[in-house]
């Protein structure tokens, strides 16, 4: 399900709104854990996801050490002990959850977690790009310049209409209309939408691309050019 929150001039994407001046606390999705897409941080610590791999250092008890991945149900494996469900959580939260298994084996286990391989982060970009395709979101960046990544804008592209695809859960998306052409004529980079791993933008066709095709060339140049009529 896509569920459309914004539309119009370009603003911050799911931005969570202050109640008598307090924050509310982090939106909770259908795992359980925090949502990153509804809580309105610019920088959300990762997340762990399906396959990534984790090494584990046990400071005082190195027989303990080991690398574990994370599986296709999202749980981890661990020696000695019942399995932990890992999806979706942060490393230090990983850490505490692995000391606190532990807690019976060993006294006061202190736990080190690493993420040692993993999925890179990217972005997609389709529609009336130069060259559409998924790209690897390697720093912060932001709408335009993900276009401009992509090969920025063809001919045909409507600069007014830019679609902006978040994924909040496995159910549903966001999606962001962002009005480029006006937030470039304006000058206001300060209201470019920052990317998170997995968006997807979208630029669609302007209005003439859409009809060339079933247009006689004599039309289409009185068409593009007003001065004629």
């Amino acid at each position: 399900m896509v569920v459309e929150v914004a539309a119009g001039q370009s603003e911050p994407l799911a931005a969570t709104q202050s109640v008598n001046g307090e924050h509310p606390s982090p939106q909770i999705g259908a795992s359980g854990t925090p949502v990153p897409a509804l809580t309105g941080e610019r920088r959300p610590l990762y997340r762990l996801r399906k396959s990534d791999v984790i090494e584990l250092d046990f400071t005082f008890s190195p027989e303990f050490n080991q690398t574990v991945s994370v599986q296709p149900d999202g749980c981890i494996t661990l020696r000695g002990i019942p399995q932990i469900y890992a999806e979706g959580l942060t490393i230090p939260a990983l850490a505490g959850q692995v000391r606190e298994a532990y807690a019976s084996t060993l006294n006061d286990p202190e736990v080190t977690a690493v993420l040692k391989d993993f999925d890179k982060p990217y972005f997609t970009a389709g529609g009336e790009v130069g060259h559409p395709g998924k790209y690897e979101l390697r720093d912060d960046t932001t709408l335009t310049e993900a276009i401009t990544i992509a090969g920025g804008f063809t001919s045909a592209s409507k600069h007014s209409q830019v679609v902006l695809f978040r994924k909040v859960n496995d159910d549903f998306l966001e999606s962001h209309l962002v009005n480029v052409k006006d937030m470039l004529r304006a000058r206001k980079l300060g209201e470019d939408t920052h990317l998170r791993a997995g968006d997807f933008v979208y630029v669609p066709k302007n209005a003439i691309s859409k009809i060339r095709q079933y247009m006689p060339v004599s039309n289409l140049s009185l068409y593009a050019n007003p001065q004629a009529f």
